[in-house]
């Protein structure tokens, strides 16, 4: 029986590895090539985009790092998007989706809770206004769909 279900396997597994579990080489592995000792040092490693198309346009300002107040007005952005107010930059259209913009708000809610205590002065109220004008135009926009139901 074990023979035979031996012999319905397809593959066989090999340990290509070149080290063994003790640091050793192993006999038979082939040794994977060096990289060249004329390498190029890793700041002039870097590629050149390819003259053909453009490069990604990324603005300057995603070069500096990411503070907890840019956070906070990325996913306001994001959630104003969803409610309709900006249009898609993508598609140049003004679209709607309320369960998207209720889940951003919801992040920021849950934001709110987890840095309660935790933040400063201006992040805290940054956080508190982004997340009390983005619920209350939730608020409208639900109420007028419900109107509009009637």
């Amino acid at each position: 029986m074990d023979e035979d279900r031996e012999g319905r396997r397809g593959f066989t597994v090999k340990d290509r590895r070149r080290f063994s579990e003790s640091g050793d080489d192993r006999e038979g592995a082939t040794a994977q090539p060096s990289e060249p000792a004329t390498a190029p040092p890793p700041s002039e490693a870097r590629p050149e985009p390819a003259p053909d198309r453009p490069a990604a346009s990324i603005p300057s300002e995603a070069s500096e790092p990411v503070t907890f107040s840019t956070f906070v007005l990325g996913l306001s952005t994001q959630a104003l998007l969803h409610l309709g107010e900006i249009p898609n930059p993508v598609s140049h259209a003004v679209e709607t989706d309320l369960d998207a913009a209720r889940q951003v708000i919801d992040i920021l809610g849950m934001l709110a809770q987890k840095t309660r205590n935790n933040l400063e002065p201006g992040e805290q109220s940054l956080l508190e206004s982004a997340l009390y004008d983005l619920r209350m135009r939730y608020v409208e926009l639900r109420r007028a769909g419900a109107k509009e139901k009637r």
